[in-house]
């Protein structure tokens, strides 16, 4: 049986979302959403960190069903889009443009596990849009991560929400 979790990519008009089992290339993220009408890019990257309630993490996985994950994605981008007043009033253009990328599969401690990369005008429009949309990735994204500890059987790991 083929797994759910699968690299894979949509794009739609000023916006892509990913899903990839490879390492994020941040760089490249953020200059995919760049653009001579952007004054300013926000970025949040997610990493895996050594420690969660006093223990310490080897590393996590992450699984998702990607094509479901993937319309999620894009649709809260779409609204956090519509949200934006347009740059120009005669245009209906969104006045951000946004990439979103996963990680799934396992991401070792200090790796990237996502990268939101938000390109505005301005750079109050640029961290609102960027931290909506981690927010609702977050609350809304069927994404589920295992951590895994020192010290503990990986048969005692337990999947949950990617909260």
């Amino acid at each position: 049986m083929e797994s759910a979790s699968v690299a894979a990519s949509l794009q739609f008009e000023n916006g892509i979302c990913a899903i990839s089992d490879d390492r994020l290339e941040v760089q490249k993220i953020i200059s995919s959403v760049s653009h001579d009408g952007a004054g300013a890019t926000a970025v949040f990257i997610g990493t895996t960190r050594n420690s969660f309630k006093g223990k310490v993490v080897t590393r996590l996985e992450y699984q998702a069903y990607s094509t479901l994950a993937l319309k999620q994605m894009a649709n809260i981008v779409r609204d956090v889009q519509a949200s934006m007043p347009p740059e120009d009033p005669a245009s209906d253009q969104p006045a951000i443009r946004c990439a979103v990328h996963h990680r799934i599969g396992v991401v070792p401690v200090g790796e990237v596990s996502i990268v939101i990369a938000v390109a505005s005008r301005g750079r109050k429009e640029a961290f609102a849009a960027c931290e909506r949309i981690l927010e609702d990735i977050k609350a809304k994204v069927t994404i589920w991560k295992r951590e895994y500890y020192e010290n503990e059987s990986d048969e005692t790991a337990e999947w949950k929400a990617n909260q």
